[in-house]
């Protein structure tokens, strides 16, 4: 694979500066895009710390914004051929379906939807003249499964999946392979710009406050089990190795196989009561703890 470029998308931190550097490792090219190049200190020291100064190529691009995607477009052309595609960049808002604005769901997909629908609208024609590539869409177990609180996220993320089936579906035979990386939990900064929406529920007015903190005790429970994110750097560097992508979906992180397939066998009725015991409100809501 020596020799082949890939664009990354969201390469400031995170899983997305991880693989930047695991593929330079491996001999790619490595196309880092970001928001802003200041937001890129951490990956250029890096890469002079590993020596891959000269397999980076740091590339600004803010894939909510149209005039950002528009100059894209015209760039894309001066880029090295592009081989492969990590549409990476995104970010989770939690909230409640009723306390979520119209306006904060348009800018969880903004980004989570329709910055990867506009990159990947960018690179295609280069891939499909050439009659080979490959688009890697991270999406999340949250794009298989929702959670109470987490609509905004999981609603783009469910998104995501069905335009990417519909995608690998219409290109396929001009040779361009597609696939979807389903991370569980990990140990990433991606919660953090989601807290604003998440703090409503907090208020004492809020009829779901008692949901909220339900939710905080159990995520807070549950960060020692959150996964190293370097291993689903190291799995999409061995997805880019690939001879060819045979699968749509790729699960990764501790109990997301068995979650996805309990959530398709069980009846509804046994997942749900499996998601209220996860935060211990079967007996909450029972007793009406909801009805405010």
């Amino acid at each position: 694979m020596r020799g082949e470029t890939v664009f990354i998308t969201g390469t400031s931190s995170g899983i997305g500066l991880l693989t930047a550097l695991e593929l330079a490792k491996r001999g790619y090219t490595v196309i880092a895009a970001m928001r802003s190049l200041e937001r890129g200190a951490e990956l250029r020291r890096l890469s002079r710390t590993f020596g891959l100064d000269e397999k980076m190529i740091f590339f600004e691009l803010d894939v909510a914004s149209s005039e950002s995607l528009n100059r894209f477009t015209e760039q894309v052309q001066t880029l090295p051929p592009i081989d492969i595609l990590i549409n990476n960049a995104g970010f989770a808002y939690g909230g409640f379906c009723e306390e979520t604005s119209i306006q904060e769901y348009k800018e969880q997909f903004e980004t989570n939807l329709f910055g990867v629908i506009g990159v990947t609208q960018a690179v295609l024609p280069s891939m499909r003249n050439r009659r080979r590539g490959r688009i890697i869409n991270m999406s999340s177990i949250s794009g298989r499964t929702g959670f109470p609180g987490l609509s905004p996220y999981a609603a783009s993320k469910h998104a995501l999946e069905g335009w990417t089936e519909c995608l690998r579906l219409e290109v396929k035979p001009f040779g361009i392979d597609i696939a979807l990386v389903e991370p569980g939990s990990f140990k990433t900064s991606i919660w953090d710009s989601g807290k604003k929406i998440a703090e409503k529920s907090k208020l004492n007015s809020s009829p779901y406050k008692f949901y909220m903190e339900a939710l905080e005790t159990h995520l807070m429970k549950s960060k020692d089990n959150y996964g190293n994110p370097i291993a689903v750097a190291s799995f999409l560097a061995d997805l880019c190795m690939k001879k060819k992508i045979n699968k749509l979906r790729y699960p990764i992180g501790k109990g997301v196989k068995t979650a996805v397939s309990l959530k398709y066998t069980l009846p509804w009725k046994w997942w749900e009561n499996i998601i209220f015991a996860s935060l211990n409100l079967k007996e909450s809501l029972l007793k009406g703890s909801g009805n405010r």
